[in-house]
């Protein structure tokens, strides 16, 4: 394999549009409020942002769980880049240096520009933010205190994920508070650390023995269930809640059409005894969050026009 499809590899192209979902949702929204003044610059700023974020994480999550033992022949899921030696710990980890340099340059380009005119503050708030998620996404694996074995996981998907990713894009895009947006950025965040559950409950003995106590290996695969089934029903149901508080046109619920993937979705992972079903599961909800944050933009946008 060539240098340029292991780095492919281990930038793990395939969660991208998982991370694109929060932005898509936070922009449709400011673009629906005001659409004539739309910045289409601070977008663009915001998916190269959100990208190399999304490959930093990636990156690291290679090198910690590699280097804790956790990517071992047990584990079920895609084996990463370091642990088939596609690249070594040197390369993966001078590719998290060039990750973190280019989030900070992309972040820095986003915050002068979506904070252009308003007060100071702003873009300190918004750059102190950027170097949070920076943090979060090494801090996930990396080093002795990763919060990623300590069941914390899930708490921060749902906050970077959720709230940053949405109420984030919305902001630096609408120059103004909307707490109803809170509602929609918990439905993507609530998706994504479902995506994250599936992946500990898939992993959760190889975990277990490697040390790494992620929520499943604390609450059981019977609990973690149940646990999978709130976090998708009530992320719906807050976005059906946004579109009652904001409502303007019925094509605001054009995003309910995802519920069927849903429910399907939901009837799979209840009959789940083998942890190798849940792979293609895990690929299942990533893709209906994208879906649905598609046609979530697409129905807000649609509904203000009318």
């Amino acid at each position: 394999m060539s240098k340029i499809k292991a780095w492919l590899y281990a930038f793990r192209l395939r969660t991208l549009p998982l991370a694109f979902s929060s932005i898509f949702t936070g922009s449709s929204i400011a673009f629906a409020e005001n659409k004539n003044d739309f910045a289409w610059n601070v977008l663009l700023l915001c998916l190269l942002t959100t990208l190399l974020l999304q490959i930093l994480s990636n990156l690291a999550n290679d090198y910690g769980d590699s280097e804790k033992g956790t990517d071992n022949y047990e584990r079920i899921g895609p084996i990463r880049a370091v642990q088939a030696g596609m690249l070594s710990f040197a390369e993966i980890k001078r590719g998290i240096i060039v990750a973190v340099v280019l989030s900070l340059v992309f972040g820095s380009m986003l915050v002068k520009e979506a904070t252009r005119g308003l007060d100071m503050s702003n873009g300190i708030f918004f750059f102190a933010l950027g170097l949070a998620a920076i943090a979060a996404a090494i801090k996930y694996t990396v080093g002795k205190n990763a919060y990623g074995y300590r069941g914390l996981g899930d708490v921060f998907v749902l906050l970077f994920f959720g709230v940053v990713g949405v109420c984030g894009s919305y902001y630096l895009l609408a120059h103004q508070l909307n707490y109803s947006v809170l509602l929609p950025a918990f439905s993507i965040g609530a998706f994504a650390a479902g995506v994250l559950n599936l992946n500990n409950m898939r992993d959760r003995d190889s975990d277990a023995k490697a040390g790494k106590n992620s929520l499943v290996v604390k609450i059981g695969i019977d609990a973690a269930k149940k646990y999978h089934t709130a976090l998708i029903i009530l992320g719906f149901v807050a976005s059906i809640v946004f579109a009652c508080l904001n409502f303007t046109s019925t094509m605001q619920f054009l995003f309910i059409i995802t519920v069927t993937l849903f429910r399907k979705h939901l009837a799979m992972v209840s009959k789940v005894e083998d942890a190798r079903e849940y792979d293609p599961l895990l690929k299942q909800l990533a893709i209906g969050t994208f879906i649905f944050s598609l046609l979530f933009a697409v129905g807000i946008i649609v509904g203000a026009a009318n």
